[in-house]
């Protein structure tokens, strides 16, 4: 069965979609996305994301394209007509059509809304919780507003495309100061030597990552020290464990950091214990549960 893409109000032949060659977005990046997971027909933190994605749209001064039920309702009828249970749906509107013109048009332009479905194997992602990945640390070349979700991803696109001649899975971005920002899709979190929970705080430098609000839920629940401050490349080379998290890596370990092993090289308890956690979060969200959740660590155990 040929895929289906969803364009402006069209449900369409993937392979015939097209947008406009004016497209603010196509010329400018002027325009933001999102990527939603679907699991077994259900989207996970189905909420949070929409409220990010109006927010970045805010911050733009972007008119929402129709109303969230209307969406969700295109995002359901996209993964039906695909006959993907399981899957990403990633939406992407932009400011719309205009001459090109540096210059945002006084009269608002009717906004572009462009979602595509894929199928997800989630089953994979499980598995490689168990190993973990590698990611190497690169210079964050980045503009001022990463909180903004905007489809301006050139420094994304490169630093994963430096992880991925490093042979890793992930490329963690460091500022001028040195300290970590994020990953190039994902947010990065270590473990110190004293056993508290690090990430950077939210801020123009980071993207404010759904799985991000729901790890440092999960954590506080269970009395875990948290500290949302910068961490150096340095310090996370030296960390008793390290992960990174995003809707689609879930809480991935990260056993390697530049070469170098984070702790003994295999993911370490604290990042288990919510890996399993967090599986318990997408099981009460979707009705899914992992076959082999118990191999990571029982929900119910203390984490320390």
């Amino acid at each position: 069965m040929s895929r289906i893409a969803y364009v402006n109000g069209r449900y369409v032949p993937h392979c015939r979609a097209a947008i406009h060659i004016e497209d603010r977005g196509y010329q400018f990046s002027d325009g933001v996305y999102e990527v939603c997971l679907f699991v077994g027909g259900r989207c996970l933190d189905l909420t949070p994301h929409l409220d990010r994605l109006s927010r970045s749209l805010a911050e733009l001064r972007i008119a929402m394209p129709m109303s969230r039920a209307a969406l969700t309702s295109v995002m359901h009828g996209l993964m039906r007509r695909n006959r993907i249970a399981t899957g990403t749906i990633y939406v992407q509107v932009t400011r719309g059509v205009a001459p090109r013109d540096h210059a945002i048009p006084r009269e608002p332009l009717r906004p572009a809304t462009v979602m595509t479905a894929r199928r997800f194997d989630i089953e994979a992602h499980r598995r490689r919780q168990e190993t973990g990945i590698a990611v190497v640390t690169v210079p964050d070349p980045r503009w001022k507003r990463c909180d903004i979700k905007s489809v301006s991803l050139l420094g994304n696109v490169l630093a994963r495309d430096a992880a991925a001649k490093a042979g890793a899975a992930e490329a963690w971005m460091v500022d001028e100061a040195g300290r970590v920002t994020e990953g190039a899709s994902s947010t990065a979190w270590i473990v110190d030597q004293e056993g508290r929970l690090l990430t950077r705080s939210l801020g123009p430098e980071i993207l404010p990552g759904i799985t991000r609000a729901v790890i440092l839920s999960l954590a506080a629940e269970q009395g875990i020290e948290i500290v949302e401050l910068p961490f150096s490349a340095a310090q996370a080379r030296a960390a008793r464990e390290a992960f990174t998290a995003s809707t689609t890596r879930f809480v991935m370990p990260v056993v390697k950091i530049d070469g170098e092993p984070v702790g003994d090289g295999r993911p370490g308890p604290l990042s288990r214990a919510l890996i399993a956690r967090h599986w318990a979060h997408v099981s009460a969200e979707t009705g899914y549960v992992p076959p082999a959740i118990s191999d990571f660590h029982s929900a119910s155990s203390p984490l320390r």
